[in-house]
């Protein structure tokens, strides 16, 4: 499955609809993210039951703002509309796969009975 383009308007369906979702915050100006975007589209390729977004930050910038993006290209990683991952900088392919596999892997119960448990 090929990377979606993501803005303020569309990102609450994107979540609500997809189980896992994979944010990479970018600008065309970004030499960091230039050499990224070949990772990211070939982890899309091979992981079609997980979506792969892309925001332009330029272009999207009240999102960006609202997401706290300060560094780019920024990844963020949701599961079950929960963000689970955020980290800004590249990542080289194992990297990226490390980090799919470890979202894969998040057991939503036990993260949402911890958040539970620290409210006061």
């Amino acid at each position: 499955m090929a990377t979606i383009d993501i803005t303020e308007q569309s990102l609450a369906q994107t979540l609500e609809n997809n189980d896992i979702v994979f944010v990479d915050f970018w600008a065309a100006w970004c030499g960091p993210c230039r050499m990224f975007a070949p990772t990211y589209g070939a982890a899309a390729e091979r992981h079609p039951d997980i979506t792969f977004a892309k925001v332009d930050t330029e272009a999207e910038q009240a999102l960006a703002a609202a997401a706290g993006i300060t560094s780019i290209p920024t990844l963020m990683a949701f599961k079950d509309k929960t963000l689970v991952f955020s980290q800004p900088g590249a990542l080289n392919a194992t990297g990226l796969e490390e980090v799919i596999q470890a979202v894969k892997d998040v057991d939503m119960d036990k993260l949402r009975t911890e958040a539970a448990q620290q409210q006061p």
